[in-house]
């Protein structure tokens, strides 16, 4: 039987992806086997967000040709929509998809066995692409969480992103197709689904319709057991509705990730993002009144062009005494083509983003303890994964890790625990009576 391996790198939006891939394949007869072994077939999902991910993507095409160079390989996705032509045609894929298309990589690739004289090449100018692509997806093997993509696309253009090169305009799915995705991954055992995108929160703007508006139906057409998160959204998308229905919905995870990237002025201005510190903290402070304990966490980029040192430490006081994330995604600039940013004068030295990444990591870590100590004493909703250290595992609705000790695993894999304390990483918890 000819084998086949996929390696996925980036966002929940190509784990969603390669599951899409990874069903595909099995359907049509291929066998799965581990990317560090031999296969007939390598597919690489790949990312260009950072310097870093660009890197990686390399290295795993690489691995593929090394590991079997006579293997067919095919090569998907962001890094490859925005790579040039020339560099491209060195890596030597026998077949290459980018923003759109991925729906044909199967088929393509069945091509592509039978002539392997030519490359394959479906990239098109993905600002010129509208309709969102649907890849349908049944369930997550092994897992009691699955990502639902629901968006693509972003039209926001901050100064220092490639995605909206990579990925084109803002799209939506169907709403009545999501929910036949979301059922069918309930009847397949998930008992949390993630809506997941490229820009989330704009779910739904293509189409006269909200984010808000495809969380109302799907959680009146999926069993009350099923709790929704949302992977990421935007501060000025999390409007005084959406407030007021997460309040009173207890199926949505008391867990918001609200990238804020900068926490000083200046340097939101020059990365484009539309808000302020003042504002985004007004907000912050809105959405905890309303709903107390709950985890907000965000991504921060650090080492922008032209950042000073006072700047840096300004915002690090200012995240750990006014804003105070559960925890923070710390990321240094990375310098990306065609983006604004990239031509900005005042490019910061690598050791100096270093050193800031880790003096954040640093204020990102007290500040996850301290948000986790103040569940000692409560009791969790917890979605449970694994086995570890001979406990149960799992995550809360606030996306804290915990473990249970003492119990075994629940049909519905879901559990309500008392938390008695911390335990590695994450919390420590003795089961209650009944599971959910």
């Amino acid at each position: 039987m000819t084998t086949f391996a996929i390696t996925t790198l980036g966002c929940k939006v190509n784990t969603y992806e390669s599951q899409h891939y990874l069903e595909d394949m099995r359907q049509a007869g291929f066998l799965e086997v581990d990317f560090h072994e031999q296969a007939d077939i390598y597919i690489i999902n790949t990312c260009c967000v950072t310097n870093t991910a660009a890197s990686k993507s390399r290295q795993k095409i690489h691995q593929a040709k090394k590991q079997n160079p006579s293997a067919l390989v095919a090569i998907v996705g962001c890094y490859v929509q925005t790579i040039d032509p020339q560099v491209l045609a060195t890596l030597q894929a026998d077949v290459i998809i980018g923003a759109q298309g991925k729906g044909e990589l199967v088929p393509k690739i069945k091509e592509a066995l039978q002539n392997r004289s030519s490359t394959t090449n479906l990239l098109v100018d993905a600002r010129g692409i509208r309709a969102f692509e649907s890849l349908s997806v049944h369930a997550f093997s092994h897992q009691s969480r699955a990502f639902l993509k629901v968006q693509d696309g972003c039209n926001q253009f901050c100064s220092y992103c490639i995605i909206p090169y990579a990925r084109g305009s803002e799209r939506s799915i169907e709403p009545m197709e999501a929910v036949s995705i979301a059922r069918q991954m309930v009847q397949n055992g998930h008992q949390e689904i993630v809506l997941s995108g490229i820009h989330t929160g704009r779910y739904g703007r293509d189409q006269g319709s909200s984010l808000l508006e495809l969380l109302k139906l799907l959680i009146a057409s999926t069993p009350d057991y099923v709790r929704y998160r949302i992977s990421s959204i935007e501060m000025n998308e999390i409007d005084d509705a959406f407030i007021a229905y997460m309040q009173k919905e207890k199926r949505i995870a008391r867990h918001l990730h609200i990238p804020i990237q900068a926490a000083d002025d200046k340097v939101l201005q020059e990365m484009n993002r539309p808000y302020d510190v003042a504002w985004f903290a007004q907000r912050m402070q809105k959405i905890r009144q309303a709903i107390p304990n709950i985890s907000i966490s965000t991504d921060m980029i650090v080492g922008f062009p032209n950042e000073s040192d006072a700047q840096f430490r300004s915002a690090l006081k200012r995240v750990e005494e006014e804003l105070r994330f559960s925890f923070i995604h710390c990321f240094p600039y990375s310098k990306r083509d065609h983006t604004p940013a990239a031509k900005m004068k005042g490019q910061i030295e690598n050791k100096v983003k270093k050193q800031r990444v880790r003096m954040l990591g640093e204020v990102s870590q007290r500040l996850y303890h301290e948000f986790m100590g103040t569940f000692i004493g409560e009791t969790l909703d917890i979605v449970l994964e694994e086995m570890k250290e001979n406990m149960l595992f799992g995550h809360s609705s606030e996306y804290l890790p915990v473990y249970v000790q003492g119990a075994t695993m629940p049909a519905n894999k879901r559990m309500f625990a008392k938390v008695i304390g911390y335990h590695d990483t994450g919390l420590l918890a003795v089961a209650l009576e009944g599971s959910l």
